[in-house]
């Protein structure tokens, strides 16, 4: 094997139990890096700003009933979403506090930063002749792919540069790109919904016909874009390299631009561009995202038999690890004696310890490595021994 990490800590010729190798009074917490404070305060302050623009502009559009029926409504493609990304996170979940981040970022920031920037937009790049119909056009067609990809993909890159510890690669990319997409699409589908709510005559059938456009055919189109986005990313985060990151950004951008530009070119043949484009496109994302997650299994599964070799794990805990019909029998067999969730966290810190050898092993975080993988190893051993006890 070629690499720039240190070989797994070798637990010395008679192994305890458990936790081998590690002294009793090493470190059994892991640290949070001031990055990653810095970059959650900021977040939280660019939240708090954006929302000072966006609810008005919300209300102002919809009305105080329609803000309310639209919030409503909107929570059932965000569902869907989310529910989606919870699926592709499984096998390696991102801190929960980076979600929240990354669904803010898309639902208020990026929606702030959309409509400021559209005036100018328009100011420079917008047509000079022509009809309402001409602009329109360009809106759907041109303004709103290219200001909104970007604004969203902003929130990607911010992930990629301040929480690089947690962007390993194209799934993560997709995870983080569908939660920033999943926030954009629940407040551009507030204001949608609850526009046609307010319309006046025949807005119910209007608002109807909305939610099934939006909510139900295609609740995914916002998360296919960013996620295709995402997904460039997190290739080039498989090698850390700031400069190679803020390329891949505008790699990224030009799929997520051009299928949100099919996406919005539809037209009057919509339902047919629906069918013929769009369900092809939305299956072979969802096969793209399936081999990404075979990808991660065998990665995982590489790592740690490295430990294994080291004599950390056996086989046989590496195959119940990282494999998925391992985890499924392993949980299983846990929930039996009543400790699933010593299971489930046995797999995950397992699941962290990989990720963060390959981290060393492609030259990202040396400098913490050690002390994060005895801390590793020793949450690791402490958990195989609270499954395993009689």
């Amino acid at each position: 094997m070629t690499s720039q990490a240190p070989p797994p800590v070798d637990p010395g010729p008679e192994p305890a139990p458990h936790a081998p190798g590690i002294a009793p009074g090493a470190p059994t917490r892991r640290t949070h890096a001031p990055g990653l404070t810095a970059l959650l305060l900021a977040g939280s302050i660019l939240v708090l700003a954006g929302l000072l623009l966006v609810v008005p502009f919300l209300v102002t559009n919809t009305g105080s009933g329609g803000l309310a029926v639209g919030f409503v409504l909107s929570l059932v493609p965000l569902a869907v979403v989310l529910g989606a990304v919870a699926v592709v996170d499984r096998w390696e979940p991102e801190p929960t506090r980076l979600l929240i981040f990354a669904f803010a970022w898309g639902a208020v920031v990026a929606v702030a930063t959309t409509t400021l920037v559209q005036p100018f937009f328009l100011e420079v790049f917008g047509p000079r002749h022509g009809g309402p119909d001409d602009m329109r056009l360009f809106l759907a067609t041109v303004e709103a792919p290219f200001v909104e990809e970007t604004a969203k993909g902003l929130g990607l890159l911010v992930l990629f540069l301040a929480a690089r510890k947690y962007f390993d690669g194209p799934v993560d990319g997709v995870v983080y790109g569908m939660t920033i997409a999943a926030g954009f699409a629940f407040t551009e589908n507030i204001l949608y919904f609850g526009r046609a709510y307010a319309g006046g005559p025949g807005s119910t059938a209007t608002l109807v016909v909305m939610f099934m456009l939006r909510g139900i055919f295609s609740p995914f189109a916002h998360a296919m874009f960013t996620g295709s986005l995402g997904a460039v990313m997190g290739f080039a985060a498989r090698r850390w390299n700031a400069g190679l990151g803020i390329a891949a950004f505008f790699v990224g951008l030009v799929p997520a631009i051009l299928l949100h530009h099919l996406w919005n070119s539809g037209g009057d043949q919509f339902l047919l561009v629906y069918a013929a484009v769009e369900v092809p496109l939305f299956g072979a994302a969802i096969s793209g995202v399936y081999l990404l997650r075979r990808a991660d299994a065998r990665l995982t599964h590489r790592r740690l038999a490295e430990y294994a070799a080291a004599g950390w794990f056996t086989s046989l805990e590496v195959d119940m690890l990282a494999t998925p019909r391992g985890r499924t029998a392993g949980l299983r067999w846990a929930a039996s004696r009543g400790r699933r969730n010593e299971m489930r966290a046995f797999i995950r810190v397992a699941t962290e310890l990989a990720y963060t050898r390959q981290r060393a092993v492609s030259g990202r975080d040396l400098a913490g490595y050690v002390q994060a993988e005895q801390v590793l190893l020793r949450e690791a051993g402490r958990l195989r021994a609270t499954v395993v006890a009689p």
